[in-house]
């Protein structure tokens, strides 16, 4: 009886192998738990389609906004663990999420295995050309004559925070403005709805070099290579300021570690390719591929910081 269960757990086993040497074998479906034409919807939009071209496969990107990036992630842990479901989602869902709220409806280290990370980028602060502010400082002035009367617009918990940040340190009052993803906030700035909004670049890139939109600041250390006439935040007179997200990607718990394993070859192949890296550094985005454990580690050390972030700030659930 032994023998006869060894041997079937080997077939098991043999079997477990070979399909996830055959993976895919059919489309494979991205859940994107916020709204089309940010910058998540970007990077795997940019990566999807080299997928479909090494391996032969449609890659078919649902959105599923709503909760702050909890709805679609939620969604995405309660899919079937064969790879052919995996989640594409920032910082602000996964590791920011579950410090606000009380119930996110999914444990983001026993529901996920990440797979890789695949970008990490800053925001820029963009305003309308109505708001009188070409700087930060003029920003600030305003903000300060003007207590609680400026407005900004926000899609996640990372970039509320960035703008939560700058409150806290310059000692202003705005009003942040929820939205489901970054494509309606920008929309809204676009169109003067709301005063500013802090977004990663991809989206305000072509309205800012239009005059459409104007760039305040960065929130990195570093100035963006392809806008740097633009400060960063700490630049502009806050000082120990730093604010970055990052995209990664992730399969249900349970998924084989074969499957994984080969979904993460592959994406960190793509995004060492040269067309991809300049396509990603155009944006505003510095592709990664980083191995398992690395994104492991890196997302324990993130839990952490943005959790001084949050008592820094205040931010708290449900004003998201």
């Amino acid at each position: 009886m032994q023998a006869m269960r060894a041997a079937a757990i080997m077939l098991m086993t043999v079997a477990s192998f070979a399909s996830a040497q055959q993976f895919p074998v059919k489309p494979i479906r991205v859940i994107v738990p916020y709204t089309p034409g940010g910058g998540n919807d970007f990077a795997i939009r940019t990566i999807s389609q080299k997928l479909t071209e090494s391996w032969g496969q449609q890659i078919i990107i649902e959105n599923r906004a709503g909760a702050e990036g909890n709805l679609g992630t939620a969604y995405a842990a309660r899919a079937a663990a064969d790879g052919y479901t995996i989640l594409h989602v920032d910082v602000g869902a996964l590791c920011i999420n579950p410090l606000l709220f009380s119930d996110v409806g999914f444990d983001t280290q026993k529901d996920f295995l990440p797979i890789t990370m695949t970008t990490e980028q800053p925001y820029l602060v963009i305003v309308h050309p109505s708001v009188p502010a070409k700087t930060i400082k003029d920003l600030i002035a305003i903000a300060k004559a003007n207590p609680g009367k400026l407005n900004f617009g926000s899609s996640g918990a990372p970039s509320q925070i960035a703008g939560e940040w700058i409150k806290h340190l310059a000692g202003i009052k705005m009003t942040n403005i929820p939205y489901k993803g970054a494509a309606p906030a920008l929309i809204d700035v676009i169109s003067g709805q709301i005063d500013l909004a802090f977004t990663t670049p991809a989206g305000p890139l072509a309205f800012i070099r239009s005059g459409r939109l104007r760039a305040l600041g960065v929130t990195s250390r570093t100035r963006l290579d392809f806008l740097p006439d633009i400060p960063t935040v700490t630049e502009s007179g806050i000082p120990d300021y730093e604010v970055s997200g990052w995209y990664g990607l992730f399969a249900p718990s349970g998924t084989p570690r074969e499957v994984v394993a080969r979904l993460n070859a592959e994406v960190a192949r793509i995004l060492r390719l040269p067309d991809v890296k300049e396509r990603f550094s155009r944006a505003g985005m510095r592709p990664v591929g980083n191995s398992q454990d690395e994104f492991v580690s890196y997302m324990k050390s993130e839990v952490a910081k943005w959790r001084r972030a949050v008592e820094i700030t205040g931010v708290k659930g449900g004003s998201l």
